[in-house]
């Protein structure tokens, strides 16, 4: 989290040319450093694929594995849920086995592993390494997925059916994901631009991120999760309803549950992916609802959009800014869209953040807004 910080406070972004794999795409990535050379621990070597060691990763940053671990101990480990949000789990991994078949058409000898060719392997290998054994669910719905594991460990406490729960998402980049967006003509060939009036599409990324959320607020929690909104309004399976309905009543139920109106939040993270039709849905929606006081902005310009873990990573930095202050702007950016209202801005700002939403919005019209508040 200090050194997220740090390249925020300094405006200093982590896309970098995609120039990995045999047949590169011209585009810029949000490349995790050091995940190729990353090892597993021996015991769960045959857990092997990129999403599981970025994951292992993930779990090893600002000691939270250790936090994770005395959360088991302290409330017993069948109490303790694990809500994971992924939209391409070990794929990598798989796409690697099909390059490498046999002589017979078959998965190779390594490659034949039920439990890493599936959609549950990352929820199944992190339940693994924690020792927890409550609920463990994995949330797939495209790019609300990370963000939608905060509502669903909610109700998870609410119902009684957990104490306490560890969300998170985990996403890597792949051949499947690259060209698949490629093929919709939604990458760009520079460093994403969100919100510009020249914006040429999305840069992809990749990233892991985990919270531990309890039914109260222990002494040194950062925030309070205190509303929490979801749509699926089904417009078309790639782009957005043109008047942002889905996003819309996400908003507005994430508001409702959390008691507040949109003049008291003041910081809202952007979905903001720098396609021409998200871009100026969201712009208007926000132009509509807040008044011009708040701030808002993009962060896919430091990460680029790490699909199903953007909703983890926004959240992170919507407690960034209420725990320090710090409001991103949007980086990259030269000149805003005219569909932008003053809300939108560019340049970082430093203010004392009470109230910050953070909006996801995916393919299929699934959408998810969830908004903190400073814990007492």
């Amino acid at each position: 989290m200090d050194a997220f910080a740090r390249a925020i406070g300094e405006r200093r972004g982590g896309l970098t040319p995609n120039d990995a794999g045999e047949r590169p795409l011209e585009c810029w990535v949000g490349r995790v450093a050091g995940v190729e050379h990353a090892e597993l621990p021996p015991p769960m070597a045959s857990w092997e694929s990129r999403n599981n060691r970025l994951a292992w990763l993930g779990l090893n940053q600002d000691g939270f594995l250790n936090e994770a671990i005395k959360l088991r101990e302290r409330v017993g480990a069948p109490r303790v849920a694990l809500v994971l949000g992924t939209s391409t789990a070990s794929m990598d991994q798989t796409e690697r086995a099909y390059r490498d078949l046999d002589a017979n058409g078959h998965f190779s000898a390594s490659q034949r592993s039920s439990r890493v060719h599936q959609m549950h392997s990352l929820g199944a290998f992190v339940q693994t390494v924690l020792g927890t054994t409550g609920p463990c669910l994995t949330i797939s719905t495209a790019c609300s997925s990370s963000a939608k594991v905060f509502a669903s460990a909610a109700r998870l406490i609410r119902a009684g059916l957990a104490d306490a729960a560890i969300v998170g998402g985990v996403d890597t980049l792949c051949g499947s994901v690259l060209y698949g967006f490629n093929s919709l003509g939604l990458v760009s060939t520079q460093p994403c631009r969100p919100f510009d009036v020249e914006r040429s599409g999305l840069s992809l990324g990749e990233a892991a991120g985990f919270a531990i959320v309890e039914n109260a607020a222990s002494s040194d929690a950062i925030a309070i999760l205190a509303g929490y909104g979801e749509s699926a309004d089904a417009h078309h399976m790639s782009a957005p309803h043109p008047q942002g309905l889905g996003a819309e009543l996400a908003m507005n139920d994430a508001l409702a549950r959390a008691g507040c109106t949109p003049a008291q939040v003041d910081y809202v993270n952007l979905h903001g992916t720098a396609s021409a039709q998200n871009d100026v849905v969201e712009a208007r929606l926000i132009a509509r609802h807040f008044p011009q006081t708040t701030l808002a902005g993009s962060t896919k310009g430091w990460t680029g959009h790490t699909l199903g873990a953007a909703g983890i990573v926004e959240a992170a930095v919507a407690m960034l800014a209420i725990e320090r202050g710090l409001v991103p702007g949007t980086l990259n950016t030269r000149k805003l869209d005219p569909a932008c209202g003053p809300q939108i801005r560019v340049e970082n700002s430093e203010r004392q953040v009470r109230v910050a939403m953070s909006n996801s919005f995916g393919f299929g019209g699934n959408n998810c807004c969830l908004v903190f508040a400073a814990a007492p």
